[in-house]
């Protein structure tokens, strides 16, 4: 049963991330790198399949083998994030509380994510 469950959020995971794929301000790659998690609990072939994959395995890899995010990916992450923020302040219209309590997850965020290796140690 629990590998029903684990293959079902997998294929979830990337479901979200291929629609990230297409959306500028959702991130698809953190998706990508959970679902080949849960498809290793429970399915080594759509395990197999998404970390051999031409567009996403190599950021899967990279995560694995030294917790690296690729420069590109960085750069795009945190300005989605910043974009994000701003149609989020634009749209609306939070009062301070609220966008300083965003801004602050975000920062954390982007603070985590720059911090990320760019490559092999």
């Amino acid at each position: 049963m629990r590998r029903w469950v684990y293959a079902g959020l997998g294929l979830c995971l990337v479901g979200i991330g291929v629609v990230g794929l297409f959306l500028p301000l959702l991130p698809s790659t953190i998706f990508f790198i959970l679902a080949a998690a849960f498809f290793a609990r429970s399915s080594p072939r759509l395990e197999r399949w998404l970390v051999n994959h031409p567009q996403v395995g190599p950021a899967i890899r990279a995560w694995r083998a030294n917790g690296a995010i690729p420069r590109r990916g960085k750069m795009a992450a945190l300005a989605g994030m910043a974009s994000g923020f701003a149609v989020f302040f634009v749209a609306v219209r939070p009062g301070w509380t609220s966008a300083l309590l965003v801004a602050g997850l975000l920062i954390a965020c982007a603070i985590f994510v720059a911090t990320r290796p760019s490559g092999p140690a």
